[in-house]
């Protein structure tokens, strides 16, 4: 390549770097709250990456001396009944939470996507079974379905998973078999079927990708009802076992004996859940404007 088209491609890639950033802070600035959540949930996904550098103790050390010792320059946040630094307890259970909460997410959202394509394409008897399995799911709220198959399955952060997971499948196959529904009924789809294409290439080809917008939207709203159930799970002593932190476990341990002796033992945890939904939410509603037309303008 000679000198000169190197300068002309390197033009070009700085051009298009500088329409990309262009892009990005006009959209910042629209919306400003959901780069808010943005931010939020950045902010609790590299604590939870660099939780082992961030936490200044370790979450599972017991220490009677300094037991419930008010927070101060050694202990950020105070500690718990057993000496445990609460500050490190927080930034580790920002694994649990986001663990459960994508973990969850994903494996409801793909089971979700199955049923709703399969519903929503091939209709019939088979969108008839689907769809009153899915009735019998949704007649349930979804805390008291986790409750249930939590204590079927028992306390430990599979079953954490796959107890919040199931009550997730409802709404995504509910969202999935609309837009197929509409899908399969556009121009596109009906040339593919003219010249002999497959169903599984259709489906997964054509009519899958066109319903990623709306998918992305609703995991995000259901990453933050995902982490508030689990946390709600562990404050009933259901969710992740003792001595693994976690937010609902810390809470209960703390809530009833200590919240007017040692407050900070239920004011730290309590904020760290309200942030983590709180900017999934504000990032969810952001991107529901940015990506469904009918909210533009």
């Amino acid at each position: 390549m000679s000198a000169i088209n190197y300068d002309v491609e390197l033009k070009r890639a700085g051009a298009h770097a500088t329409r990309g950033w262009r892009k990005y802070t006009f959209l910042a600035g629209r919306h400003v709250l959901g780069t808010i959540g943005l931010v939020i949930m950045v902010i609790f996904v590299l604590a939870a990456i660099f939780a082992n550098v961030i936490a200044r103790f370790d979450p599972l050390e017991v220490d009677s001396c300094h037991a419930l010792a008010a927070p101060s320059a050694k202990y950020w946040l105070g500690t718990d009944a057993f000496g445990r630094d609460v500050f490190s307890r927080i930034i580790h259970g920002a694994r649990i939470s986001l663990a459960v909460g994508l973990g969850s997410t994903a494996l409801g959202g793909t089971i979700g996507v199955v049923i709703g394509l399969a519903s929503g394409y091939l209709s019939g008897w088979v969108d008839l079974i689907f769809q009153r399995v899915i009735d019998i799911l949704q007649a349930l709220p979804l805390l008291v379905l986790a409750l249930v198959m939590t204590a079927a399955l028992g306390p430990s952060l599979e079953n954490v998973i796959i107890a919040i997971a199931i009550p997730l499948v409802p709404s995504v196959a509910r969202v999935i078999r609309a837009n197929t529904l509409a899908l399969r009924e556009l121009p596109f789809v009906e040339a593919a079927n003219a010249i002999g294409m497959s169903e599984m290439r259709i489906v997964f080809r054509h009519i899958l990708p066109n319903t990623l917008a709306p998918l992305i939207v609703l995991a995000t709203a259901q990453l933050g009802s995902a982490i508030l159930t689990e946390a709600s799970l562990s404050f009933l002593g259901l969710g992740i076992p003792e001595p693994y932190p976690s937010w609902g476990r810390m809470l209960s341990e703390s809530a009833a004996e200590y919240v007017r002796t040692a407050p900070w033992l239920v004011i730290f945890p309590g904020i760290a859940i309200s942030l983590a939904v709180f900017g999934t939410n504000l990032f969810g509603d952001a991107l529901r404007d940015i990506l469904d037309p009918r909210q533009r303008g």
